[in-house]
């Protein structure tokens, strides 16, 4: 190989590289958090759904948890529809 050839490579790679940087690494954080808030699920926990649902746990089970509305309905839910935890329950 010459020179040449290499540099024409170096484009290439670094295109790579921003994509691995900006993209990529990100995208797998987010993934990790996400799991880290599902498994740390727990009752009395303030949510909001993918769906735009609040509520509060009622229950957690492996898979689904059973969210309290303020209208006092239970809804059974899987776990990966929670969106965000707007308030952690007091240990």
């Amino acid at each position: 190989m010459s020179q040449q050839d290499i540099f024409n490579f170096v484009p290439f790679i670094i295109m790579l590289l921003v994509f691995y940087f900006f993209l990529i690494r990100p995208q797998q954080k987010r993934q990790r958090e996400t799991l880290l808030m599902h498994s740390s699920l727990q009752k009395g926990d303030k949510i909001v759904t993918i769906g735009g649902l609040h509520g509060t746990i009622d229950s957690v089970d492996e898979d689904t948890i059973i969210i309290k509305t303020p209208g006092g309905t239970h809804l059974t839910f899987d776990k990966s529809a929670v969106r965000e935890v707007t308030v952690k329950k007091e240990v």
